[in-house]
């Protein structure tokens, strides 16, 4: 099926080729959504609420640690009844510590996802503009690796024509490392 494609896709470009000039651009798309205000603005909001989570989480191992604590003095002079109690109570609390842990981090994915589309989408939105207002046959993603060889001399770089589209400066350089 593979080989399929190939042939097809070589045709294609045969095809594409003959008929007229195929341009080419390129785009490092994580780049440029990390470069842009609005990323910015989105990083602060997951840290924030990252935070508030983290907050929350340690409030609630603080109140295990105590009565774990607790428990661990009295439960010599307690009652079975008692000492049955106080281990069902740890228990249910360590249970919505796990539960707490696992949803706050999904609710931080699902944050996350609802935060970058739009950037995301407003950064493709720009990109498919400005290769069309450049007569671009095809803009390659070189973020993923997925293309193995391009000629820069032959493949216009949309990023500075994306930079300046979203109103990025253009001195702007992408952040080594998203958090």
């Amino acid at each position: 099926m593979k080989k399929f494609a190939l042939v097809v896709l070589a045709a294609f470009f045969t095809v594409a080729l003959s008929a007229q000039t195929v341009k080419f651009g390129h785009i490092n798309t994580s780049e440029l959504v990390s470069l842009m205000a609005e990323t910015d603005s989105a990083r602060v909001q997951l840290q924030a609420y990252q935070k508030e989570l983290i907050d929350e989480m340690e409030t609630m191992q603080t109140e295990y640690n105590n009565k774990l604590n607790t428990y661990q003095q009295k439960q010599a002079t307690w009652t079975a009844a008692i000492k049955e109690s106080k281990e069902a109570e740890l228990i249910e609390m360590q249970q919505r510590l796990q539960q707490f842990q696992q949803t706050a981090q999904q609710d931080l994915a699902q944050l996350e996802q609802n935060l970058y589309a739009p950037i995301v989408t407003k950064a493709r939105d720009a990109v498919s503009k400005i290769a069309k207002e450049k007569g671009l046959s095809f803009v390659f993603e070189i973020s993923a690796n997925p293309v193995v060889y391009y000629n820069e001399a032959q493949s216009l770089d949309l990023l500075p024509l994306a930079k300046a589209a979203l109103g990025v400066p253009a001195e702007k350089v992408a952040p080594t490392q998203i958090q």
